[in-house]
């Protein structure tokens, strides 16, 4: 099997989306990618683990970054693809294998752009952090991402969404005295003194900042509780896990500080964090890309890889033709005639 560069990109995208390639076997499809790419004379074609990066060398003024995952997440008996009237089901068709054959076409078609072009296709980005592809790429090989501007080809419905939320996990602790239960008053209950963890959880009021003219919706919830010792003990320790999505006004460290402030008084650690995306939409390149395309813009409420290319100093956005609230799912598909529009909106701003 090959990877036809010439076919409709309605086409490729059934073909891309029957090449099974969940979240850590993505190899046969990175090599289907690669050897179609390998094909086209204008491009250099680098490739790392299963990341396979393409790359214009025009010495053009600006250069445009366009990224997209290839793996998906484990099967859930919807494969292979089928068509139904104007919608193409089947595992990957949203998130985001129409993404990255809109990519492939445009490697194929675009042999002289405006922009010089990076085109990267990687892997493991439904999983763990540690397994992604860009940020191995970012990590090892930060060159081959330097660019002027990013667009990562997530779903979006066909909308621009710029930058993206930075997310934090901390756990906030309510501590007490055992006793049993039966003599409770010598002990102190740490599953009550957790009250006033949500006490302040429920009267949190999220801000919504603007940032680069876009308006971003936080959010703070309690996603875990962890408390308890025997049923007839009273607990000395409880644990709230919180989850705390923050725009991109703020660094990690500021988000941090904003929660031990909204938590004072209860020890706060935490578990992990993601930093948040300008969106950069008063750059040259993303104000050409909005009026170019003529898409609507808004915020990206949720963390994406565009992070990693804000972290690397590139301004990026979401745009893609899949729709986000499909992502996973079993009857997961994405509208054809997005494909096809995604795909004329990009060549109308890189021809």
């Amino acid at each position: 099997m090959a990877l036809d560069l010439a076919s409709d990109v309605v086409d490729l995208t059934a073909a891309i989306v029957d090449v099974e390639s969940v979240s850590g076997a993505e190899q046969r499809l990175a090599d289907l990618v690669e050897d179609a790419l390998r094909a086209l004379p204008h491009l250099t074609v680098v490739r790392d683990g299963d990341a396979v990066v393409a790359r214009t060398e025009l010495g053009r003024a600006e250069r445009i970054i366009l990224a997209g995952h290839l793996d998906t997440v484990p099967l859930n008996g919807n494969l292979p693809s089928r068509v139904d009237g104007t919608r193409l089901y089947g595992c990957g068709t949203t998130d985001m294998k129409s993404g990255v054959a809109v990519q492939l076409r445009l490697a194929a078609l675009l042999a002289e752009p405006s922009r010089d072009l990076t085109y990267v296709f990687y892997e493991c980005e439904e999983i763990e952090a540690e397994r992604n592809g860009l940020r191995r790429l970012a990590a090892t090989r930060p060159d081959l991402l330097a660019g002027d501007f990013a667009v990562l080809l997530e779903p979006t419905g066909g909308l621009i969404e710029g930058g993206c939320q930075g997310t934090m996990r901390v756990e906030v602790t309510a501590a007490g005295e055992r006793a049993h239960s039966a003599r409770s008053w010598m002990g102190a209950n740490a599953i009550h003194a957790a009250g006033e963890i949500l006490d302040a959880l429920r009267a949190y009021e999220p801000s919504r900042p603007v940032v680069d003219g876009l308006e971003y919706r936080e959010g703070l919830n309690a996603v875990f509780v962890r408390g308890g010792v025997a049923g007839n003990v009273i607990p000395d320790e409880c644990v709230v896990t919180v989850n705390y999505r923050f725009a991109p006004d703020k660094s990690p460290a500021e988000a941090e500080a904003h929660l031990r402030d909204v938590f004072a008084g209860f020890p706060v650690a935490v578990v992990d964090a993601a930093p948040a995306a300008r969106p950069g939409m008063d750059h040259p390149a993303a104000v050409a890309f909005t009026a170019a395309s003529g898409a609507d813009v808004r915020a990206k409420l949720g963390w994406t890889d565009v992070a990693r290319f804000a972290e690397l100093g590139v301004p990026a956005v979401n745009y893609g033709p899949g729709e986000p609230t499909l992502a996973h799912t079993r009857d997961e598909y994405v509208e054809l005639p997005l494909v096809t529009e995604c795909e004329r909106r990009l060549l109308a701003w890189l021809a």
